[in-house]
């Protein structure tokens, strides 16, 4: 298992970044041959199911997950929101937590992944967060619109 933060400050006001980065069907538009598909109706809270399916064809695999935390942040950005998702699959495992909250006249956004993938050998596991790291960083600054 691996565990990775990806921490970005943003000019968007907290509850546009909440927003964003708590837009399901919005995540995975920037990795290549990954689509989200949220299964459960809105709004998001807790309970609320997506899967993200990684492939090309039947050649691929599910990473189901599942929100188990729902914070929104407090009015005017005075608490900082939380959300934790936790991976259902049988071949990703693990869970994100994420956090918004103000900075200055913007937020700041930490993710945060505990992440394992069955059949991967631990000694993989360097490389495996180095991966991550790279493709959440990049899914995030897509989130935000850039970051400050």
């Amino acid at each position: 298992m691996t565990v990775f933060r990806v921490e970005r400050g943003t000019p968007l006001p907290v509850a546009e970044a909440w927003r964003r980065v708590t837009d399901w069907g919005a995540h995975g538009a920037g990795v290549p041959l990954t689509r989200v598909t949220v299964l459960t109706a809105g709004p998001t809270g807790a309970g609320t199911r997506f899967t993200a399916r990684t492939g090309l064809g039947r050649l691929g695999f599910d990473d189901p997950m599942r929100v188990v935390r729902w914070e929104p942040p407090g009015t005017g950005g005075s608490a900082a929101g939380v959300c934790r998702l936790e991976k259902e699959g049988r071949v990703v495992l693990g869970a994100a937590e994420i956090t918004v909250r103000a900075e200055g006249s913007g937020a700041r956004v930490t993710w945060v992944e505990e992440l394992r993938v069955r059949g991967v050998p631990r000694w993989c596991d360097p490389l495996l967060n180095h991966a991550a790291r790279w493709v959440f960083g990049r899914e995030v600054d897509r989130l935000l619109g850039g970051v400050a």
